[in-house]
């Protein structure tokens, strides 16, 4: 410094006093600019060092030299690491946007990578950090702050009960917890009436049930899907009828005239409806919440033990499957926790298992055909992702254990059991085209049009080009799925060919074998979903009930968002919408308390707020108008007695009301679909030319972290990913693809 730094700025003269100014206020700019670019690069704590604070500041007596300040330069960003596959495939945020995600996008792998040597590193994640430099510099921006604080309003029961157990050093009783919460519910919504109570001669589902149990117990299976069929005939796959026969014969030991043929129709004594109300809390809790559980564990693998409990949680009081199962009186969770066992399978790389699991799931109920379309299509992507030789193998042991899988569950029905034409009774009951296209009031696309087409007029003796119109219109409806799933399959092993060609094949990036995770796994809880709605949309007889197909992979994907993601509130108003499509149903069964604490109850556990205005978001404005409509309807329902010319007029508002939404999320899903693709491998067509750095970058991340080092924690990555980046767009988000070229370009410059 000179000597006139040490006159004090008002004794200088007003030039040198305009040029002290001027410096002052660039070195305070880059100060700032230095502690704005500092909060984006993600470091432990104990590398964090804000050298900003402690600059050296030179005033320089000249007229060229002004007074800077020497900034650090950052350290490597923890996503550019050889181990950082995830990050092509998460769309990512801006800023400290990061934090709102609900599962953690990169596998701990790729943490580890930059602590070799440090034993914590294991327990170390992406979002860990992420919180902890967070809490170190704060919120980078008001927008940041505003997603802070509307996070912080949105923490729904359920998260602040995982907190308040999590605190106290009560973490292992959470699970238990909520199981015992679970099923005490489910028994006080079993304390209502059924479907078809005290309604003789015909009853409904309780009765159908019921029958079912008793017909298989006193009559040979050859008969089982003939016998009286105008009385609630055998209309499911054979395992039903199985279920159904060791449900009756322990009921018939505890009391005989519960399943006595013929004398025991009607029957609900107190004694029988408490059977066959732990009939279903017994099969939900052997099979449809050890599946929930697995999902959470095996999805969910990569977030904090506090999220994949309240994932859990937000799973087990789901509205629309408990009011059917425990207040109706179905088994949908025994065919929806077989479905989810398989894709726990696929998850883990047991595809055999996962296909004889969801043969069983096939084998309950006819419905699991609603996601038939993506499974298979899967199982094609990945035969074609492993290449002739494993991909070939993989396919001919699927050909052969779901071929066999489906003998054995027919084989009661096939020589030398029964006679050959057996087998054509429980076909024939199972796909009923002979009931018309529709029999209630159903919100999919031909309930919805029948209000201005008249579709059963029209086409009164033609009934056959409604089943191929209902058919062409399914298949155009899942179309997307299959071929993002397949053209996935095939993108990925052409990328990996290429990579296998351009580089030195190490041992770490050896191929892929059968039980690896694929990389088109995140497209199936997408593809599961487009499936199943376009079936319940536009296929032949849906009924109300069957809504809870398309529900359960939306709300898989919904417990692994933050309330901030798009996914989160197309899954909240999804269920809510999904439950109130079937008031009409709930309502005929004197449900209604029960519909109405299952709503309230579940939208508080998951923090959802459906009458509030989320501007920057779509759904959450829809959500508003929506809610907003079906609280008038219920009003107006209360309050006005429809005429007698329309005695099903609030049934067909229900449906004009439900429809739409239904359509949007389907249409949503495929735009999912597409974005998710992309993100894996690319969209169809010739890629523009990059740098050879850049590919190379790209391609050493992904095959090291996908089959690289830790395969485990590989695949939790994988599939934490099908949750995270799938899981929706929030506020401030940028292309991901884009910057993931950017960030490993550079990665592979500084090597």
């Amino acid at each position: 410094m000179d000597e006139a730094s040490d006159v004090m700025p008002s004794e200088l003269p007003v030039e040198r006093r305009q040029r002290h100014t001027r410096d002052r206020t660039a070195s305070l700019n880059s100060l700032s600019h230095f502690k704005s670019a500092s909060s984006k690069h993600i470091r432990p704590k104990s590398t964090l060092r804000n050298r900003g604070s402690n600059a050296s500041m030179k005033s320089v007596g000249s007229d060229t030299d002004h007074s800077e300040i020497i900034a650090p330069i950052p350290r490597r960003h923890l996503l550019q690491t050889s181990q950082s596959l995830h990050w092509l495939r998460v769309d990512t945020s801006s800023g400290d946007e990061w934090l709102n995600r609900g599962v953690s996008p990169v596998s701990a792998s790729s943490v580890g990578s930059v602590f070799p040597n440090n034993r914590m590193s294991n327990r170390l994640s992406f979002t860990a950090l992420m919180e902890h430099e967070r809490t170190t510099v704060g919120p980078s921006s008001t927008a940041d702050a505003r997603i802070l604080e509307d996070d912080q309003g949105n923490i729904g029961a359920g998260r602040r009960f995982v907190r308040w157990m999590h605190r106290n050093n009560m973490k292992n009783w959470v699970v238990p917890s909520a199981i015992a919460a679970s099923t005490l519910v489910k028994w006080c919504i079993g304390f209502g009436t059924y479907s078809g109570h005290n309604r003789p001669p015909i009853f409904g589902d309780y009765e159908a049930q019921r029958h079912w149990m008793e017909l298989t117990v006193h009559l040979p299976v050859r008969e089982w899907y003939t016998y009286d069929l105008q009385y609630w005939g055998l209309d499911y796959p054979p395992l039903t009828a199985y279920v159904s026969w060791l449900c009756g014969r322990i009921g018939s030991l505890i009391e005989p005239s519960w399943f006595a043929l013929q004398a025991s129709r009607g029957l609900e004594t107190g004694g029988s409806k408490l059977f066959m109300r732990a009939t279903v809390v017994i099969f939900d809790l052997l099979l449809y919440i050890p599946a929930l559980y697995t999902f959470v564990c095996a999805w969910q693998g990569t977030r904090s033990s506090r999220k994949r409990h309240a994932a859990l949680l937000t799973l087990l009081f789901h509205p629309a499957l408990l009011l059917i199962d425990f207040g109706h009186f179905q088994y949908n969770s025994v065919m929806l926790g077989l479905t989810l066992l398989a894709i726990n399978a696929f998850a883990a790389g047991h595809d055999l298992f996962g296909a004889i699991f969801f043969v069983l799931s096939l084998g309950f109920k006819q419905m699991a055909l609603y996601y038939a379309p993506a499974v298979g299509s899967y199982l094609i992507g990945k035969c074609i992702y492993l290449g002739p030789v494993h991909g070939t193998r993989l396919f001919l042991r699927l050909a052969l254990t779901t071929t066999l899988a489906f003998i054995i569950m027919f084989a009661p029905f096939l020589p030398p059991f029964s006679p050959l034409s057996t087998i054509a009774a429980p076909i024939i009951r199972i796909f009923p085209f002979g009931r018309g296209l529709f029999e209630d009031k159903v919100a999919n696309f031909w309930c919805f049009t029948n209000v201005l087409v008249k579709w059963k007029h029209i086409f009164a003796s033609r009934e056959g080009i409604l089943i191929k119109a209902s058919t062409g219109l399914t298949a155009l409806g899942f179309l997307p799925a299959v071929a993002a799933l397949i053209f996935g399959g095939y993108k990925t092993r052409l990328q990996k060919d290429a990579q296998n060609h351009s580089v030195d094949v190490s041992p770490s990036m050896a191929p892929a074998s059968p039980s690896s995770p694929t990389p088109i796994l995140p497209l199936l809880p997408y593809a599961l979903l487009t499936c199943s709605m376009s079936f319940f949309l536009f296929s032949f007889q849906v009924h109300e009930k069957t809504i809870l197909i398309p529900l359960l992979p939306l709300t898989l994907l919904l417990s692994g968002a933050a309330p901030t993601d798009d996914v989160f509130l197309w899954g909240a108003l999804g269920n809510n919408v999904g439950v109130f499509s079937m008031w009409p149903l709930l309502k005929k069964d004197g449900l209604g308390l029960q519909y109405l604490a299952m709503l309230i109850l579940w939208n508080r556990l998951i923090g959802y707020n459906p009458f509030k205005l989320r501007y920057g978001h779509f759904a959450g404005l829809l959500s508003s108008v929506v809610h907003t409509v079906i609280i008038i309807l219920h009003l107006i329902e209360l309050a006005v007695t429809p005429p007698a010319r329309y005695p099903d007029l609030f049934p067909v508002l229900n449906v004009l009301t439900c429809t739409p939404i239904f359509g949007l999320i389907w249409l949503w899903s495929i735009k999912r679909l597409v974005e998710v693709s992309w993100a894996i491998s690319g969209l169809p067509g010739k890629r523009e030319k990059e740098p050879s750095s850049t590919v190379s970058a790209i391609s050493t991340t992904s095959s090291s972290a996908m089959f690289g080092h830790s395969p485990m924690r590989g695949e939790m990555g994988v599939r934490a990913t099908s949750l995270g980046y799938a899981s929706g767009r929030g506020r401030g988000q940028a292309d991901a693809r884009r910057r993931a070229l950017v960030t490993s370009a550079g990665g592979d410059q500084e090597h």
